[in-house]
């Protein structure tokens, strides 16, 4: 029975570990989103630790569910795997562009190109586990509502 649950163990504590890495990193420079203007729609900022540690949780469960179909599709779970690690490099690195370096319309077209790995990623799970793919829905949502804020908060800024 333990067997069954390490990888999704293990999965959900690298998500989480690189959400909180890029968290800690930025934890001197995230306060600029008090002071700098919004658009309308923009969520207070206690909401993006909550929403962001659940969809670190999702992701770490779809990625181990498609790491259980390694003996069944070895290339074809690396190959998504891959896609994964690479979508959550750019998550990582996100969050600096935008509050460490303040660069909002980079970060923006960073978080396009997240969108389109995350997207990417999605297709690949899918050909494996449905429900791994599904899981990762809520992602691709809330970083296509960031994007919004991402460019809105360029504009306005």
């Amino acid at each position: 029975m333990r067997t069954k649950w390490k990888p999704y163990v293990i999965s959900v504590a690298i998500a989480l570990a690189v959400g909180a890495l890029s968290a800690f990193l930025t934890r001197n420079n995230v306060n600029i989103y008090r002071y700098i203007n919004k658009p309308a729609f923009a969520p207070p900022a206690i909401v993006f630790p909550i929403v962001w540690t659940i969809l670190y949780v999702l992701m770490g469960i779809s990625s181990a569910r498609i790491w259980l179909q390694k003996e069944n599709h070895p290339f074809e779970v690396m190959d998504a795997l891959l896609s994964y690690a690479i979508q959550l490099i750019l998550n990582f690195f996100w969050a600096i562009i935008f509050f460490n370096m303040q660069t909002f319309l980079f970060a923006f077209i960073w978080l396009v190109v997240l969108w389109v790995a995350i997207l990417k990623m999605i297709f690949k799970f899918s050909l494996l586990d449905k429900i791994a793919a599904y899981l990762n829905i809520p992602y691709v949502l809330w970083v296509t509502f960031a994007g919004y804020l991402n460019f809105m908060i360029y504009l306005l800024n």
